[in-house]
């Protein structure tokens, strides 16, 4: 794990910004169209963790970024070209537009100056979405990849962010996927070749006011 100070260098609340991953309800909810993703994201602690960090994140002037994936009702525009999209499209709950599904879960709570960025394509929160010009106007250094999942969307976002030149941190309690011993190799033997790995108190530390005392 980092240093403390190699850890709050690189969280600079001015160049920092809180990247959730597909932290909606349709996902990690309690009717998720994945159940036993949804366990091992409430089980571990892993949503709670997330709300966390959002929790500070809005306490200490950190940008939060909600990136979303849904589709429209007809289907226009969704990709069809992994199997993973065509198994989508059969699931019993569909993460539709403008549906509960889509919202983002509970314990997060969505503060007004966040971002919500929904995508209608594709596998990463940043390829081809409005995320990466917004963290560029936001003068984004250094990005903290949360949610789910660890098999396909995190690290999505983690590659192309570091592909893009930004530093990525990942809370390593703060992302999920199944099983739970697949996300703990994927983060030693390939997040921490291209990441910051950290524990969600780390990264709290690190973002808690000077001389002030973060709540829980």
């Amino acid at each position: 794990m980092p240093a403390h100070a190699e850890l709050s260098e690189l969280l600079d609340p001015r160049t920092t910004v809180l990247l959730t991953v597909e932290c909606q309800e349709g996902v990690v909810g309690a009717d998720s169209a994945l159940p036993e993703l949804a366990e091992e994201a409430r089980a571990d602690g892993v949503l709670a963790n997330v709300a966390r960090l959002v929790a500070a994140a809005h306490e200490g002037g950190v940008q939060v970024v909600h990136a979303i994936a849904e589709r429209r009702p007809d289907g226009r525009g969704a990709s069809r070209n992994a199997r993973l999209f065509r198994a989508a499209e059969r699931l019993p709950v569909q993460q539709l537009s403008g549906t509960p599904a889509v919202r983002v879960a509970a314990p997060i709570e969505v503060a007004d100056e966040d971002l919500v960025v929904r995508r209608l394509h594709g596998l990463s929160p940043l390829q081809g979405t409005d995320v990466d010009p917004l963290l560029r106007n936001l003068g984004c250094r250094t990005l903290i990849v949360t949610g789910v999942s660890a098999n396909v969307a995190v690290p999505n976002a983690v590659f192309d962010a570091v592909n893009r030149g930004y530093t990525a941190v990942v809370p390593a309690d703060a992302i999920a996927g199944v099983p739970s011993d697949y996300t703990r190799a994927v983060i030693r033997h390939t997040l921490a070749l291209v990441a910051t790995v950290a524990t969600t108190d780390e990264v709290l530390a690190c973002l808690a006011p000077p001389g002030g005392v973060r709540r829980a």
